[in-house]
């Protein structure tokens, strides 16, 4: 047998045995999932049937728990509405009950008014009849007035405006008088009050103080070895003496007094180089126009570290630090000058010390007090040089060098040219007062002190009433006798004052004048 045939028959047949296989297979798979399905649809019914009751029980169960919480819900509604007809009802009586309540008021109030308005009525009807009363006495008392005033006016001999006028000026007469006694009340009261304590107190400032006292002139004396040495002086022809006068601005005086020449010149410090210069000369002994130069600038150098040296040490002394070095030469050139024969540094520091000692006393600034004191007259140091009065360049020089604002009111107030703006600069004017007016301390020319005198006794005699005058005690007080007539008790006080205003304005003094009025009045009789 071909083998080729043989195995070509064996793959049919193997081929028809596969297709066999599989179609029965395929069969056997159909009835398997045919079986399977019917089983998976009895399942799915089955468990459609058990949701479907489950459904409907939970709807049943979701059902009646709905009803009841409607039930729930529909109840408390209603019982919420019920109270809120409760709580109405309840505000709708009492707004009836305030309403019927208000009614009651509004009708109470309406008789009260109702009555009130009959009671005005009567009384309108009241009043009425009373002005009808009273126009008609007005009338009467007007008519009596009338009268009466017609019968004094003939009787005082007067019209009304001249009694009233009259009235007028006794009201105004007696008002002045109470008002003098009010003010000399006062017056006395402050002064009996204030007078023990200053009295104390200056008194306790002045017992501190021993100042020494000098006064000075405008001349100078040098001392000679001999009378030749007044020859060399005044050199060949004079060119000595012209040089050294050129040099100092000093005038030289050579007369008979022996082994002594005066040096003159109104300039104090120019005064003091002349002085030095010339007993430089003097001593040494060689004297021609080129040495006396050379003296004259040595001496000038020597006195301004001397007002240097002087301004510092007084500054030292009365307790005054941080003055500015202009202000310190100020005050040293102060020794070289003098006010009244009185020395100005030593017035100066001595007004300090006073002012401090009484700035102690009233618990006030004592360095404010103490350095205002010591620049009070630092003004007169500047006269020679530049226009205006002491009081006047004080103030510009301490302005120009940053004194305290106290301070230069202190220079400017102490002589009342400007109202005084603290205790600091009251005490200033009193201290330079105290060392001005002390007995001693100042001096003047005769002619000066007369005028002085006349002058008092001028303005106290052209006031209306004034019998006598008399200016006492070197013109520091005025007694001013009055005539008891023209001059009451009232009119006194004010007449002493417009006295020492005037004395104020019109004179110039050192230290104060007390005016005192004397009023007599005398009652003679005679028994016969």
């Amino acid at each position: 047998m071909n083998p080729n045939l043989l195995s070509a028959a064996l793959g049919v047949v193997g081929l028809i045995v596969a297709v066999a296989a599989f179609v029965g297979g395929r069969r056997a798979g159909a009835a398997a999932e045919l079986a399977r399905q019917q089983a998976a649809r009895q399942t799915a019914e089955e468990e459609r049937r058990r949701l479907i009751g489950e459904g409907e029980r939970e709807a049943e169960g979701l059902r009646k728990s709905a009803v009841l919480a409607g039930k729930e819900e529909l109840m408390q509604l209603r019982e919420a509405w019920e109270q809120e007809s409760r709580t109405r009802r309840d505000g709708i009586a009492t707004e009836e009950k305030r309403l019927v309540e208000r009614e009651t008021s509004l009708e109470r109030r309406a008789e009260q008014l109702e009555a009130r308005d009959r009671e005005v009525a009567r009384r309108a009807s009241e009043m009425g009849r009373k002005e009808k009363l009273v126009a008609d006495r007005t009338a009467e008392l007007d008519k009596a007035l009338a009268d009466e005033r017609a019968r004094l006016e003939a009787l005082a001999g007067l019209t009304a405006h001249e009694a009233k006028q009259e009235l007028i000026r006794r009201l105004e007469e007696e008002a002045q008088a109470d008002a003098a006694n009010r003010i000399r009340e006062i017056r006395e009261t402050a002064r009996r009050n204030a007078e023990r304590e200053a009295k104390k107190i200056v008194a306790l400032a002045v017992q501190r103080i021993a100042a020494e006292h000098t006064a000075e002139t405008t001349v100078a004396a040098v001392a000679l070895p001999n009378d030749e040495m007044k020859g060399r002086i005044i050199g060949r022809e004079g060119r000595n003496i012209r040089a050294f006068e050129l040099a100092t601005g000093v005038d030289v005086i050579i007369d008979d007094t022996p082994d002594t020449v005066v040096v003159s010149c109104f300039d104090p410090v120019r005064r003091e180089v002349g002085r030095l210069a010339l007993e430089k000369l003097v001593g040494d002994g060689r004297i021609h126009p080129g040495r006396i130069e050379e003296v004259v600038a040595k001496s000038r150098k020597e006195v301004e570290t001397a007002i240097v040296e002087t301004g510092e040490r007084a500054a030292y002394e009365v307790g005054v630090n941080g003055l500015h070095p202009e202000l310190v030469k100020l005050i040293g050139r102060m020794k070289w000058r003098t006010s009244y024969g009185q020395n100005i540094l030593q017035h100066s520091m001595e007004v300090a010390w006073l002012a401090g000692i009484m700035a102690a006393e009233l618990g006030l600034d004592v360095a404010l007090a103490k350095r205002g004191a010591l620049l009070h007259d630092v003004g007169k140091v500047l006269t020679h040089e530049h226009e205006g009065t002491h009081v006047q360049l004080g103030v510009e020089v301490a302005t120009r060098y940053g004194e305290h604002p106290l301070v230069i009111n202190a220079i400017a107030a102490h002589h009342d040219d400007v109202p005084h703006e603290s205790e600091v600069s009251v005490l200033v004017q009193a201290a330079d007062a105290i060392s001005g007016s002390r007995p001693g301390a100042r001096r003047e020319a005769f002619e000066t002190y007369v005028k002085r005198l006349e002058g008092i006794e001028k303005i106290a005699s052209s006031y209306r009433g004034v019998e006598k005058v008399f200016a006492i005690q070197a013109g520091r007080e005025v007694r001013v006798v009055v005539t008891p007539d023209q001059v009451d008790d009232v009119r006194m006080q004010s007449l002493t004052e417009e006295i020492a205003r005037r004395i104020e304005a019109e004179l110039q003094y050192p230290g104060q004048i007390r005016v005192v009025a004397i009023r007599e009045t005398r009652a003679v009789d005679y028994a016969r």
